[in-house]
């Protein structure tokens, strides 16, 4: 939970005063509100720059429909929302406690016991929610809160009734990768089978601290879901035995959320758990003003339940009678004193499943002859088009560079493990694969230092997906705006990077040959290009925290666009 920020928050939405950030995502903020009566409410605000996509207003007006259709002890409740005209927004109740993934991350992995009465309480909400026609197609641990109640799934926001249509791009498969069901990987074939996927893969994360089929590659995860074993080391093997039951590649396979309890064979409720207990001290303490003002407490505003128990803290569960466009705002480079601020990046970008915030065209219409500006933070103004008989028509050849010609807005974050914008080009699914890792360490490591390798492949299948010659730069991105006197962010001031980054030079894939690696050492390999003159990256000790990797296709200097987004962290 984070405090209001006054330039950027609003103090208001609605009738409800906002007290503090609890989060964001990639349609929107998510702040906790105050009702005029005191009531405590979650309230979640869609992007601006998303107002104008009708796909992203569906969605969203859809996941209000379904958290107002789902009446479950296992979700919270809406309470209001305004989906008629900007600002949009949907109020719910509001739940106190971590997720799982941040109780895991706090505390480890879980006991057996415990996670048994999680999987039991999971699959009875999932069973709720399914005896509603709807199927959350998005279960993953950080959509689990873990309150004082029991366990709350949260994030609607892809969620998909039975007479719905799919609102996810050709191409594009609903969902989190390593959580996401085979079938909807291929096929984008979604029912509740699938949800019992990632109930089995969240409790085997629960289980073992682990990501369920590794870390890595977006695609390389999800292949391994389609086609490999989850990771259950470790756990005790009648545990280990039902979660792969719940992650069969085949759907028909699976057991049913009423077998899921009947298996766990639980005997006393989840709350009463002694591991389950000091859990729900995790979560963001409220604002002590946030208390005052409604001094009713969290722990007695349980979530509504038609038709639940009506002691949530001595039920246990029983078998179940399953009833901005992006980068079209013009950019100017800047230029002062001879000094040429970088603005030249392209790099991996991580899908952000469910969620689609761009347009998908290319990079296009920059121009050689941008004004100047006299500082990094001057804003942009208006730029003629390229000239298309020009220099930035497709050339002859490799390019040698790509240039930034539009603010970019593409930002990783650890926390989410998500950009927030998707890629601008999509590839076939499983089509290529990344790495990063420390150059000369073989370790996996969480947190980078000193130089490190980056890697790219378009893999052989790619043949016939893809046209040659097929031209891509990768881009690294430090998460703030460098200073160029120094090499490093201002001094006491921290403002948001919005230049591309630092790019290598473009490489042709085909020539490279497909399923090989095209590998590049950073900084050693990384410029950024300013006015067709190149700038050496900086060390990634100059600015830890959140770095951003672009895959960029590049067909000109300044035509260009994302294929994947990822990156990872620097301490």
């Amino acid at each position: 939970m984070d405090a209001l920020r006054p330039r950027q928050d609003p103090e208001r939405i609605g009738t409800y005063a906002l007290l503090a950030r609890l989060g964001a995502g990639g349609m929107g903020m998510v702040y906790l509100g105050r009702s005029p009566g005191g009531r405590l409410v979650a309230i979640k605000v869609i992007k601006d720059e998303i107002t104008d996509h009708p796909e992203a207003l569906t969605r969203f007006r859809r996941e209000a429909e379904t958290v107002r259709a789902v009446r479950s002890a296992y979700t919270a409740n809406l309470i209001d929302a305004s989906l008629s005209a900007p600002p949009y927004w949907l109020a719910t109740e509001y739940v106190a406690g971590p997720t799982l993934s941040h109780a895991v991350r706090e505390r480890g992995a879980f006991p057996a016991d415990t996670c048994r009465r999680l999987f039991a309480a999971l699959a009875e909400g999932l069973a709720s929610v399914h005896g509603y026609g709807v199927t959350h197609r998005d279960l993953k641990p950080q959509n689990v809160i873990l309150s004082p109640q029991g366990p709350q799934l949260i994030d609607f926001g892809i969620a998909k009734g039975a007479g719905d249509t799919a609102l996810t791009q050709t191409g594009y498969a609903s969902g989190t990768p390593g959580f996401t069901a085979p079938e909807v990987l291929m096929s984008n074939q979604v029912g509740s089978a699938a949800d019992v996927f990632a109930l089995g893969a969240t409790i085997a994360f629960a289980a073992t601290g682990r990501a369920p089929f590794g870390a890595g590659a977006m695609d390389a995860v999800s292949y391994r879901a389609a086609h490999g074993e989850i990771d259950v080391e470790g756990v005790e093997p009648g545990l280990a035995a039902l979660i792969r039951a719940c992650v069969a590649k085949d759907p028909a396979a699976r057991p049913g959320a009423a077998e899921v309890i009947e298996a766990c064979g639980v005997n006393s409720a989840l709350v009463e758990d002694p591991f389950y207990r000091p859990l729900v001290s995790l979560g963001d303490a409220v604002p002590a003003y946030a208390m005052q003002a409604a001094p009713a407490l969290l722990h007695d505003l349980p979530t509504a339940a038609a038709g639940g128990p009506a002691n949530p803290a001595t039920y246990v569960p029983t078998t179940l009678a399953t009833p901005d466009k992006r980068r079209t705002t013009p950019w100017l480079a800047a230029a002062a004193a001879g000094l040429v601020l970088g603005l030249v990046g392209a790099g991996l970008v991580w899908w952000l499943p469910g969620d689609n915030g761009g347009d998908g065209g290319a990079k296009a219409g920059g121009t050689s002859s941008a004004k100047p500006a006299t500082s990094a933070s001057a804003s942009p103004g208006p730029m003629p088009s390229a000239d298309p008989s020009g220099g930035d028509a497709k050339p002859v050849g490799t390019p040698g560079y790509i240039e930034q010609t539009n603010p970019s807005r593409d930002y990783w974050s650890a926390q989410s493990k998500t950009c927030g914008l998707p890629a601008e080009e999509r590839l076939g699914p499983n089509l290529s694969t990344y790495e990063v890792s420390e150059l000369g360490s073989a370790e996996h490591k969480e947190v980078l230092h000193g130089k490190l390798k980056v890697g790219f492949m378009l893999k052989p299948y790619a043949q016939g997906e893809v046209k040659a010659p097929y031209y891509v730069s990768i881009v690294v991105k430090p998460p703030h705006a460098i200073d160029p006197d120094t090499g490093a962010p201002s001094a006491g001031v921290l403002q948001q990077n919005l230049d591309l980054g630092y790019a290598s030079k473009p490489v042709d894939m085909f020539a490279k040959g497909l399923g090989q690696w095209v590998e590049f050492t950073y900084p050693d390999d990384f410029t950024e290009t300013v006015m067709g003159k190149p700038y050496p990256a900086i060390d990634v000790s100059k600015d830890p925290g959140d770095w951003t990797l672009l895959v960029e296709h590049v067909q000109a200097p300044k035509q260009y666009a994302s294929i994947v987004c990822a990156g990872f962290r620097v301490g």
